[in-house]
C-alpha cells in the first residue's frame, strides 16, 4: 500500500470512529426546519474524508479534484461515489460534524506556551466589492499591514509545535484586541501568550493576567521597557512562526479563495482546511532547546 492510501485510510478511520462515537447518522437539512435528509449512498464519514483530502492534495478547485482525482484514483475506496453536482448538494450536511470533529478531536495540546495572531480571509478582490453578493451584509472591509481587504479575519492561537489550539472568525473590521475574541480564544488556557504590537493593551494585559495568562508583546518607542527574562525574549523573537502557519493554511490548505457561491460552503471550506492542517506530519514549530524556528513541509 502506498503512502497516499495509508494516509487516506488513517484519515477515514479517525473520522469514522469519531462519527460512530457521536452516533452521527441522519442530519437535518440546513435552512429547512423539521426536515431530514433522505438517505445518500455516501456516508457522512466518506463525505468528510473527501473534503479534508482536497485540502491535502494541492488542487486549486474542488471540481478538478473530485472529477479528475477522486473518481479516477479512489473508486475502489469509495465504491458509491455520486456525481459532482450531487456531492456539492451534500456538502452543507457535514458542516456541523466537521466543526465538532475539529473542535473535539483535532486541536493541539495545551503546553503553556502560546502564540496569537490574525490573518485576513478576503472573499473578493477590492475592485469587485460593490458587485459582490454572496457575503453582502456579512463581510466587512478591514486593513492589515499589506493593505485593505474585504472579508473576514481568522484569529488563531497555536502552541510551540505549530498545532492550532483555538480559532475564531470575525468580520474584517474587528480589532485584534477585541476582548470577546481574546477571551474566547484563551478560554481554559494558562501560561504565556506571545503576540505582535497589534495586541498591546494595558487593560487587556491586566484582565488576561487575572485569568492566568501573561501577554508578552514587543513594545512601542513611546512605551517604558518591561522586564522580561531571557526565555521570554527569545520566544518573542520567534513569534513569527505563526505567520508560517497562516501561509500554509492559505497556500497549501486553501482556506482562502474568492470563488465561493454560498456562505455554508465557505464555512465548510475553512473548517475542512483547518482539519487538513492538523494532519500535516511536520508543522512550522519552535525548537525550545535551541530557540530556532523549524519550518518543514
Amino acid at each position: 500500500m502506498n503512502n497516499n492510501r495509508m494516509s487516506l485510510t488513517y484519515i477515514f478511520c479517525d473520522i469514522d470512529d469519531f462519527c460512530k462515537e457521536l452516533k452521527i447518522n441522519r442530519l437535518p437539512v440546513p435552512g429547512k426546519r423539521n426536515r431530514f435528509t433522505r438517505e445518500t449512498e455516501l456516508c457522512t464519514s466518506e463525505i468528510m474524508t473527501i473534503l479534508v483530502l482536497f485540502h491535502l492534495k494541492g488542487y486549486r478547485t474542488f471540481k478538478w479534484f473530485y472529477c479528475d482525482y477522486v473518481r479516477k484514483h479512489y473508486s475502489q475506496e469509495f465504491p458509491k461515489l455520486v456525481s459532482y453536482n450531487r456531492f456539492v448538494e451534500l456538502i452543507p450536511r457535514v458542516l456541523l460534524p466537521l466543526f465538532a470533529y475539529l473542535s473535539i478531536q483535532r486541536l493541539g495540546s495545551k503546553s503553556g506556551t502560546f502564540i496569537i495572531d490574525s490573518t485576513a480571509l478576503k472573499v473578493c478582490e477590492n475592485k469587485r466589492i460593490h458587485n459582490h453578493k454572496v457575503f453582502a451584509g456579512l463581510a466587512e472591509r478591514g486593513k492589515t499591514s499589506v493593505g485593505w481587504f474585504y472579508g473576514f479575519k481568522l484569529h488563531l492561537i497555536i502552541n510551540e509545535k505549530g498545532e492550532i489550539i483555538s480559532f475564531y472568525i470575525t468580520k474584517g473590521n474587528v480589532d485584534d484586541r477585541n476582548e470577546e475574541v481574546i477571551f474566547f480564544l484563551t478560554k481554559n488556557l494558562k501560561g504565556k501568550l506571545f503576540g505582535d504590537r497589534g495586541y498591546i493593551s494595558q487593560k487587556l494585559f491586566k484582565k488576561l493576567l487575572e485569568r492566568g495568562i501573561k501577554m508578552i508583546t514587543k513594545i512601542r518607542r513611546n512605551m517604558k521597557n518591561i522586564l522580561m527574562d531571557m526565555t521570554e525574549k527569545l520566544l518573542l523573537r520567534k513569534r513569527a512562526v505563526i505567520e508560517s502557519v497562516n501561509e500554509e493554511l492559505k497556500n497549501i490548505c486553501q482556506i482562502q479563495h474568492t470563488r465561493h457561491r454560498s456562505v455554508i460552503n465557505w464555512m465548510v471550506n475553512i473548517t475542512s482546511g483547518l482539519i487538513a492542517y492538523s494532519f500535516f506530519p511536520k508543522k512550522p514549530s519552535i525548537d525550545l532547546k535551541t530557540g530556532g524556528i523549524l519550518v518543514e513541509i
